[in-house]
């Protein structure tokens, strides 16, 4: 019985997780909401756009072409104004995913090399 459950497990096992998991899928919620808030900015420039050309396609209505106008110079300013946020944010995330992966190779490098002087101890004292 115990065989048959470890033949059944084996395929269940995983690689151990990183000590600093929650922070790495923290950052990856941080990467979709980002790009998410990039396509609202987007998708508010857009409807900008489609109503301040449509105020400016109105015949009837002379007094209010400004806001057709005005609304255009919005929808520049909209997306502008969320690209260059997308990339702020994009670059601090990549500083903090680097820092979080050097951080997590640099200690298993450590760990690595304390098994490595524990090795060389053991065999120096069982000489």
């Amino acid at each position: 019985m115990k065989n048959e459950a470890k033949k059944l497990f084996r395929f269940l096992r995983t690689k151990p997780l990183p000590a600093n998991t929650n922070e790495i899928l923290a950052l990856e919620r941080t990467k979709l909401a980002n790009e998410r808030t990039l396509l609202s900015y987007i998708r508010s420039s857009l409807y900008l756009l489609l109503g301040g050309i449509a105020i400016l396609q109105l015949q009837d209505f002379r007094d209010i072409h400004y806001l057709g106008y005005l609304a255009l110079v919005v929808c520049v300013i909209f997306l502008v104004v969320g690209i260059f946020r997308y990339v702020i944010l994009s670059r601090r995330l990549y500083k903090w995913n680097r820092i979080l992966f050097v951080d997590t190779i640099s200690e298993k490098v450590e760990k690595q090399a304390d098994m490595q002087e524990k090795m060389v101890k053991d065999k120096v004292e069982s000489q």
